[in-house]
């Protein structure tokens, strides 16, 4: 019984790695607030990952004035991990809530962008690509310092 459960618990313990320069995102596709999809792809050089309200309201406050397009332009995808919160509760208010957005925000349902980042309620998740490859991770914790590092990554 315990070899067995040792075996468990190392497969989970690779499964939850955390994502560093080196290692490679697998593709993706996820719906975004309009039921529209979009996909990672080779010529994605920037993803976000909110993990919270708290993160979300970062990436926001960083981005809401700049025009529409301003993340595309980046060659950047927004991904908002959704999977802590009730479906019901996501699908009722979260989403409507977030139509109002003039930014693309895509909606992680099974955590599968970055969950080993859950649990980070007050950070933004920044993973700089090269075809998929991270090149750079770091995390934000204000509205004003992503704002900045959006503005240097043109």
């Amino acid at each position: 019984m315990k070899p067995i459960l040792v075996i468990l618990l190392m497969s989970l313990c690779v499964a939850v790695q955390a994502l560093e320069p080196g290692d490679r995102l697998e593709p993706f596709a996820l719906q975004d607030q309009f039921e529209e999809t979009a996909r990672l792809s080779d010529a994605t050089e920037l993803v976000l990952v909110a993990s919270s309200r708290a993160a979300a309201s970062i990436v926001d406050e960083a981005i809401k004035a700049q025009p529409e397009g301003y993340l595309e332009a980046r060659n950047a995808l927004y991904v908002a991990d959704v999977s802590q919160m009730p479906g019901f509760i996501t699908s009722w208010f979260l989403v409507p809530s977030m139509q109002s957005a003039n930014y693309r925000i895509l909606l992680d349902w099974d955590s599968v962008v970055a969950p080993e980042h859950l649990g980070q309620d007050d950070s933004v998740l920044w993973l700089e690509l090269d075809r998929r490859e991270i090149l750079k991770r770091q995390t934000f914790t204000s509205a004003e310092d992503l704002r900045k590092a959006l503005e240097h990554n043109t």
